[in-house]
């Protein structure tokens, strides 16, 4: 508990558009570990840092984008719950690999980090 509380204090200390940019790196990193991991517990714990992040972050940002993010939230929490079985299909593997890439995108596009 005091890692993710330690965690959590580090990642508030940013500013918004980095904390953005901060979970869009690791909606990208679930894309990548979908495709190529293969210990499922790599992309289960990335999925959960994922929901710490969006929960951490969505109360601060304009309404349509908090809703954007908890949305996101929700899907992955049902990928996470459902992951040991969606592990072991390549099918699926490619949808979550897919659905957090377009994340990632839309993320770092709220973050305006990129201009």
């Amino acid at each position: 508990m005091m890692d993710k509380e330690k965690k959590r204090a580090r990642f508030l200390r940013d500013p918004l558009p980095r904390r953005l940019g901060g979970l869009a790196a690791t909606l990208g990193r679930i894309s990548s570990a979908a495709r190529r991991s293969d210990d499922p517990a790599v992309v289960r714990g990335l999925l959960e840092e994922a929901k710490y992040y969006i929960e951490w972050t969505a109360a601060e940002t304009e309404p349509e984008t908090a809703a954007e993010l908890v949305s996101m939230q929700t899907l992955i929490t049902l990928w996470e719950k459902s992951w040991e079985n969606a592990f072991q299909n390549i099918s699926q593997r490619t949808l979550l690999s897919v659905q957090a890439k377009q994340w990632s995108e839309r993320t770092l596009d709220m973050s305006g980090l990129l201009g």
